[in-house]
């Protein structure tokens, strides 16, 4: 079992940069990989950033790519995304996501545990 908080949202100005966290418990987290996902008022959630159990290797949404990086602390059990040059269209809520698997893994449907989401606003 794995619970996850998220953490580090609020409102920004377009252009500017927030990094969300995600805190994970237990004592594996170094064997999950974790994503990064959103959803907006009126939209599906989809699919933001995802990155290996050993951080080895990234997978971004074209929306993101240049903009977003996620990455992970695994002693420190705790998955980032660092997000610069925000736009208005980047407002959501922001949900990170373990999954038991080596990954990098794009499917939120694989995915076995969400946190509670972080919502990020962006003002134009």
């Amino acid at each position: 079992q794995v619970q996850l908080v998220e953490s580090g949202g609020g409102l920004v100005q377009a252009g500017g940069s927030l990094r969300l966290s995600c805190a994970a418990s237990g004592r594996t987290f170094s064997r999950y990989a974790m994503g990064w996902f959103r959803q907006a008022p009126g939209k599906e959630r989809e699919f933001v950033a995802t990155i290996r159990s050993s951080g080895g290797s990234t997978y971004y949404a074209d929306s993101v790519k240049g903009r977003f990086t996620i990455s992970r602390d695994n002693a420190k059990n705790t998955v980032y995304l660092q997000m610069n040059s925000l736009k208005p269209e980047d407002t959501a809520v922001y949900y990170c996501a373990a999954d038991y698997a080596r990954g990098p893994i794009t499917n939120a449907t694989l995915y076995d545990y969400w946190g509670q989401g972080t919502q990020v606003t962006v003002s134009s």
